[in-house]
């Protein structure tokens, strides 16, 4: 059997210190260095090195600001990629409770190019996107209508169905509890065994769907007619009044008709 000895790669040691300095690995790996071989050149302290070369400082800070440009390049084309991708597709709004099936395609395809440069979170920051609304989108039953949103299956074990809500909607709105609380409303119908939500999410329903509460007038109209007789001393009117003296005694004066 032959034994072959596996030859180590050398690479210089300012690529080595200028991957460290400017923690991208991309300045190593696009000139061929392997993927795991620059991630440990991260891991691992700067070691000092002694060479007879005659370095300039002048010109290992340069490229250190040329990588520092570079990235800061891709991450502002990026941004400005989305912001454009933004504005065409949605008019800058994506507070809509639905989109364009075309038009959320097309904004996840441009969501998965900037994934390659910035962070997942950051994207949704900079598109004004929730995290909960993106991963409703990419999940497979994400093509769910409005339309159809009583036959949408749920995408989480505690997301209320078409018939809770409509549930909910019925108790806010029934003037037979009209004089229960919201957050009351929610425990009674959570012991009745109709709808299981939180008071918070009775609120935020009410909130976001304009629900109103009835609010009947209960007490009864004042009359507007007064006293009428019919005979003489039919009715006495007494109009008592509270005198206050100088000496500080009160005197009672009543006056009728």
């Amino acid at each position: 059997m032959s034994n072959r000895q596996h030859e180590q790669r050398v690479y210089d040691h300012r690529l080595r210190h200028l991957v460290q300095r400017s923690g991208d690995i991309r300045v190593a790996t696009e000139i061929g260095v392997p993927r795991s071989t620059a991630a440990g050149w991260l891991r691992t302290e700067s070691r000092d090195v002694v060479t007879i070369d005659l370095l300039d400082m002048r010109e290992t800070e340069l490229q250190l600001e040329i990588v520092k440009l570079r990235r800061r390049i891709l991450v502002l084309t990026t941004v400005v990629r989305l912001l454009v991708a933004l504005v065409r597709l949605s008019g800058a709004r994506l507070d809509a409770r639905s989109l364009h099936k075309d038009t959320t395609e097309a904004l996840l395809g441009t969501i998965e190019c900037a994934g390659k440069i910035l962070q997942l979170r950051s994207i949704l920051r900079v598109l004004g996107l929730s995290p909960a609304r993106y991963h409703s989108w990419i999940q497979p039953d994400a093509d769910c209508h409005p339309a159809d949103v009583a036959s949408c299956p749920r995408r989480v074990p505690n997301q209320l169905t078409a018939k809770d809500v409509s549930a909910i909607k019925d108790m806010v709105t029934s003037p037979e509890y009209r004089h229960v609380p919201t957050s009351r409303l929610a425990i009674l119908a959570q012991r009745l065994g109709r709808v299981f939500a939180a008071p918070s999410t009775w609120a935020k329903l009410v909130r976001e769907r304009g629900w109103r509460r009835p609010r009947p007038r209960i007490h009864p109209k004042k009359p507007m007619v007064g006293l009428r007789t019919t005979r003489p001393d039919e009715a006495w009117h007494v109009d008592t009044t509270v005198l206050r003296l100088l000496d500080g005694s009160k005197a009672l004066c009543s006056c009728s008709d």
